[in-house]
């Protein structure tokens, strides 16, 4: 069965999840941990999915499941109890958070609501992602296949990530790529984690600036066969010359005689 030495390693975790709720949850600071521990959905989906995964994995039938699916309906979070996930981590309010079986979370990561750690198709094996230390993901993320999510890095809100993401580096847009590595910006703005870029709307303005002056050579253009046509019929006019028609009658005379 479970021992004495797992469930203090069950314990601790649960100690350092709690720390991690009033370190990065500013209405967590000042709080005392049994009001988090009573009141915070995020560590309560987490303290099911610690008990049910140490169920999950001493193979108890059944009842792993039964509290996963119990804990969602409470929380609004679902983990599979398969998923692996290290100390102190952290949910953040937590509703629509989805944890797939073959996720695999490193230690310190920050999750907002509505964050999808996905897999694709029915493939077998691994098909969810990982995400190592110190990873923060903003809401409505999603992350999807086996992909690996590098140390220390950030994924904007509304991202869906489908490849890799180098460590130390920020990911925005759908589908997501990273605008900053290794805390220096690959190309395009600078990024930061309350000001993220918008991708798509700096395509947008680089695509309407060109149009802009591509209107504007093709405008001073024209101007420019008009005056020449202009200067030469001057010309001709100035020397005497009769202007010639542009569509000079061919045939007999359409007046007879």
């Amino acid at each position: 069965m479970l021992g004495h030495g797992l469930t203090g390693r069950i314990a601790t975790e649960i100690r350092r999840d709690v720390d991690a709720a009033r370190t990065r949850d500013p209405a967590a600071r000042g709080v005392r941990p049994i009001e988090i521990l009573a009141a915070w959905p995020g560590v309560h989906a987490l303290l099911a999915h610690r008990l049910a995964h140490a169920l999950y994995q001493a193979k108890v039938p059944f009842l792993p499941r039964l509290i996963s699916a119990v804990a969602r309906s409470i929380t609004g979070i679902e983990i599979h109890p398969a998923a692996r996930i290290g100390q102190g981590f952290f949910i953040d309010h937590g509703m629509g958070v989805v944890i797939g079986e073959t996720a695999e979370i490193g230690n310190d990561v920050t999750l907002y609501q509505g964050v999808t750690l996905g897999g694709t198709g029915f493939a077998t094996g691994k098909r969810h992602p990982t995400v190592e230390d110190y990873v923060t993901i903003g809401s409505g993320a999603k992350l999807l296949g086996p992909i690996t999510v590098g140390h220390g890095s950030k994924i904007g809100a509304g991202s869906v990530v489908i490849h890799d993401v180098p460590p130390n580096s920020t990911v925005v847009g759908n589908p997501g790529h990273p605008v900053r590595v290794e805390g220096r910006r690959p190309e395009g703005p600078d990024a930061d984690w309350v000001h993220l870029p918008d991708p798509i709307a700096d395509a947008i303005k680089v695509l309407s600036a060109r149009i802009a002056i591509l209107e504007q050579v093709s405008a001073t253009t024209r101007d420019g066969n008009d005056s020449r046509r202009q200067g030469a019929t001057e010309n001709e006019s100035a020397r005497g010359q009769p202007a010639k028609a542009v569509n000079p009658s061919v045939g007999p005379n359409p007046a007879g005689g």
